[in-house]
Formats: C-alpha cells, sequence, structure tokens
C-alpha cells in the first residue's frame, strides 16, 4: 500500500519518507534547549534548565522573519528536525546536504559554503512555519572572522569547531528558540508548580508535531 502512495507525486513522496523518518526516532532529546539571541550574537545551551554553555553566532545580515523567498533569520520556537554530518572533519564542506569531499580551512579566502555540520530546523510556531522548507539551519562556515554579527542568509552559523561540539550535545527533538532580546535578560531556571505541567504539556504537543514531518 505504501508504495502505491508513494508513486502519486514527488511532493507525496518527500512528505511521507520525511515522516517516516522522524517518527522512526526512538529517543527525542526532550532535555536540552538552544536559545540564540540575535541582540547578542550569542547561543546558550540549557540542560534541564541550568546553562551549560555559550557560544558566539551570526544570524541574517537581511533582518528577521519568515517570509519565504527572503534571507531571514525566523523567530520564534523550532525544533531540530534532522542532524547531517556525523563523522564529517572539520570544514567538510556540504553541497544540498551533501558532502563534496572537499575541506576548507577557517577564513579562507573567496569561499562561503555551509562547513562541518548541518543542523535542519523545524518551526512550532506560525510565526516560523516556513523554517524547514526554507532551509533554516544551524551550521558551520569558513567565514568565521564573521561571527559575533549578523552575517548570514537566514540561517544561523557558527565556527566549525563550536558546530560539532553543539552537534554532539543536543540531538533530534531539541528546543531551538530565537529571541530579539538578550540571553542575560531570559530566566532559564527550571519551571515549577503549574508552569511545570504546561511545559510538559507542550513539549509532548511539540513531539507529535514533529514526529508528524515537515509540511513541505
Amino acid at each position: 500500500m505504501i508504495p502505491n502512495l508513494l508513486n502519486r507525486s514527488p511532493l507525496f513522496t518527500v512528505v511521507s519518507l520525511s515522516a517516516l523518518f522522524l517518527s522512526s526516532c526512538a529517543q527525542v532529546d526532550i532535555h536540552n534547549k538552544v536559545l540564540v539571541s540575535v541582540r547578542d550574537q550569542k547561543m546558550m545551551i540549557v540542560k534541564e534548565g541550568v546553562p551549560v554553555k555559550s557560544y558566539s553566532v551570526s544570524t541574517s545580515k537581511f533582518g528577521l522573519g519568515d517570509r519565504p523567498g527572503s534571507k531571514y533569520t525566523p523567530l520564534g520556537t523550532m525544533r531540530i528536525a534532522r542532524k547531517i554530518g556525523d563523522g564529517a572533519p572539520s570544514g567538510a564542506v556540504f553541497k544540498s546536504r551533501r558532502r563534496t569531499g572537499e575541506v576548507l580551512r577557517p577564513n579562507s579566502p573567496g569561499r562561503d559554503p555551509i562547513v562541518s555540520r548541518i543542523i535542519w530546523l523545524k518551526g512550532m510556531e506560525y510565526k516560523n512555519r516556513n523554517a524547514y522548507r526554507r532551509y533554516i539551519y544551524i551550521h558551520g562556515t569558513p567565514e568565521e572572522w564573521s561571527i559575533g554579527r549578523p552575517a548570514s542568509y537566514g540561517c544561523i552559523r557558527m565556527r566549525s569547531r563550536d558546530i560539532i561540539d553543539l552537534y554532539r550535545r543536543v540531538g533530534v527533538g531539541a528546543e531551538v528558540k530565537v529571541i530579539r532580546g538578550s540571553l542575560f535578560r531570559t530566566p532559564v531556571a527550571p519551571p515549577q508548580g503549574e508552569y511545570a505541567r504546561q511545559e510538559t504539556d507542550r513539549v509532548r504537543q511539540d513531539r507529535k508535531q514533529l514526529r508528524a514531518g515537515p509540511s513541505i
């Protein structure tokens, strides 16, 4: 029955295979959260309410938003839908999410491909619903000199050593939240009481939505 359905259209094939991939994931990371501050150009990993690591990043130089065809970085809550690049060396070049075989050193002149690792994000809110189909990633860049200021074309860029470290710390399903304000004014303590119950319910709903697959 599945082969007959998949033959209906290329679009249905992509959606169905993505849904099967995501629903087959036995482990969904609900312990780690990633906060990204546009103001600070910083990222923080929070594990069970406790900040554990921060990195400098680079968001879009064109602004914020989720309009299709734009080069904006979307705001709001997203989740990690896919991780690509297991075992690739630092500086490995990716094109269409596949390794080309080329490896670049940091700040190689005249080159600006995606390198080292790819963490593909899926929007969980109306305001970032296009993130997956817009190919919004967290990824490595050889232009490490630009990290710490808005310089990307919509994605969230990191130094190779940092994206490799982030990649090993967070799993599929982990929440990624992009905010306008400062990380240093964002509460990260674990939710308590009624808020804890609401958080658990929200995570459960997000997991169902994530497993339903990308809406592309």
